[in-house]
């Protein structure tokens, strides 16, 4: 009975957990979609494209959003926070799986505020991770892409052109760079050199997923370097704590016991009092 109740308990408990959510951001081409395959099968999260999301969306037969969505994506402007929120919303609630790598959101501050008001208080923000990478790698990449496509006969999305390559990069840098740096006042953003190949991204990449359950402790750790210095100081005055051993000759009660005056006890107490002070 004992047993199936605390089964029934850490059900509730689990699957009352906030889901925890790793924003992913970064200018077109810098690698972000790559960079998250490896994390999903290295470390298990669910890969969730806002990008993918709304394309999706709008290819649904019957979306109310398809052709709105399809006229951001074409202009390289950015489709309104209600609809890519409520899209990221309901495929965190169709996984069993409770890891979420949010890939390109926010990307403005209209999507930082509608996040902060819808969603703040349904997940757990463990980072962002930031994939920093030239406009002309950027670019390089995404047209390269397009070619794949079109030798794949697979049909290529329609902003990896150059003309909406330089649009999209110019709205990451005057949209999306200060959401950036807003996370990095918080001390949230982690930082990648993306221009490298992808293996040698993942490398760094890697070490972040890693380490980033102890990363709390390792700043609990820098905090412990504070009081472990405090504690140091503490410990230099110890000698001058053991100043209450050189007032030992205070609590020379015994002598005070002197008044037995029965001299060869009191030798005794003598001698060891000289056998103190020889040590």
């Amino acid at each position: 009975m004992l047993v199936t109740f605390v089964r029934f308990a850490s059900r509730i408990i689990m699957s009352s957990e906030k889901p925890l959510v790793a924003f992913v951001l970064g200018a077109p081409g810098a690698g972000k979609g790559t960079q998250c395959s490896k994390i999903v099968e290295e470390f298990g999260y669910v890969h969730l494209s806002a990008g993918d999301l709304l394309r999706a969306e709008r290819n649904k037969e019957g979306s109310e959003y398809g052709e709105l969505i399809q006229t951001h994506i074409k202009n390289g402007s950015i489709v309104p926070v209600a609809i890519t929120i409520s899209l990221i919303e309901r495929a965190m609630n169709e996984n069993t799986v409770k890891k979420f790598l949010v890939d390109g959101f926010p990307r403005n501050e209209d999507n930082l505020t509608g996040w902060d008001q819808q969603m703040t208080d349904k997940v757990n923000l463990k980072f962002v991770l930031f994939f920093d990478c030239s406009e002309e790698e950027c670019v390089k990449r995404c047209l390269k892409r397009g070619e794949e496509a079109a030798k794949q006969g697979t049909a290529a999305r329609a902003d990896d052109n150059e003309e909406s390559l330089k649009k999209r990069f110019n709205t990451h840098m005057s949209s999306t760079m200060p959401i950036i740096e807003h996370y990095a006042k918080q001390n949230l953003v982690k930082k990648v050199e993306a221009n490298r190949p992808a293996d040698e991204v993942f490398a760094d990449v890697k070490k972040l997923f890693t380490d980033q359950p102890a990363e709390p402790t390792s700043s609990a750790a820098a905090a412990d370097i504070t009081p472990s210095s405090e504690q140091s100081p503490q410990t230099a005055e110890e000698p001058a704590a053991e100043e209450p051993a050189t007032e030992e000759p205070a609590t020379e009660e015994p002598p005070t016991q002197e008044p037995p005056t029965q001299e060869p006890p009191t030798e005794e107490p003598k001698s060891t009092s000289w056998f103190c002070q020889i040590l």
